[in-house]
């Protein structure tokens, strides 16, 4: 009886280190190899990064869909984390200007602090410019919220790809298990992706 109980537990465990990074951060274009004209793979109208956790990581990850042909533009989205210094948008638009992409390419949204906001602000950025297909990049275990998000506020009219990053300075991919800062970001993302669905319900029924 031990020895079955203990086999469930594991068999538990292990369910939840493999589910967890998998339902947190969807990839749509995990198996593609370049962007196509038509299909799945499809090129989109603009590649939108938003700021947080490894910053760097995701501007990076951005600027590598860019060139490879993903997109003609980036959006970069977030507020100022030290209000004496620039925007987390407008660093991050440096640090891709620094990488080659040209400045006409970007747009900056400097006045989100919260991903609901990001999503917001970032939605009337989309709308002005008429897109239809977006990529959404932030760090893995920030994704299937953000995406919840950037749906809500961007209306059925637009396609959200997934693409986050794999591995960051706070997130070890398939390792995150090994770490508690991993446990820390998995269980709050599942808490927040709870309240988002609660919120919604509690929404729909006003």
């Amino acid at each position: 009886m031990i020895r079955f109980l203990l086999l469930a537990v594991f068999a538990t465990l292990l369910t939840l280190v493999v589910a967890i990074p998998r339902y947190l951060g969807p990839d749509d274009i995990s198996r593609c190899p370049q962007p196509t004209s038509s299909g799945d793979c499809r090129v989109v109208d603009a590649i939108v990064a938003v700021s947080g956790g490894d910053t760097n990581a995701r501007t990076d990850e951005a600027v590598a869909m860019y060139k490879a042909g993903w997109a003609p533009s980036i959006i970069f989205s977030g507020a100022a984390a030290d209000t004496d210094g620039p925007s987390n948008a407008e660093a991050m638009a440096r640090r891709a200007v620094a990488d080659g992409v040209p400045e006409s390419a970007i747009a900056v949204e400097e006045f989100s602090r919260t991903t609901a906001e990001n999503a917001l602000n970032t939605s009337q950025f989309i709308a002005e410019r008429e897109l239809d297909r977006i990529m959404l990049v932030t760090s893995a275990y920030h994704q299937r919220r953000a995406l919840l998000e950037f749906s809500t506020s961007a209306g059925p009219s637009v396609t959200v790809i997934n693409h986050p990053v794999a591995t960051d300075e706070q997130w070890v991919g398939n390792l995150w298990w090994t770490t508690k800062n991993g446990w820390w970001l998995a269980v709050g993302e599942l808490l927040k992706i709870i309240a988002f669905y609660a919120e919604q319900g509690a929404e729909s029924r006003v």
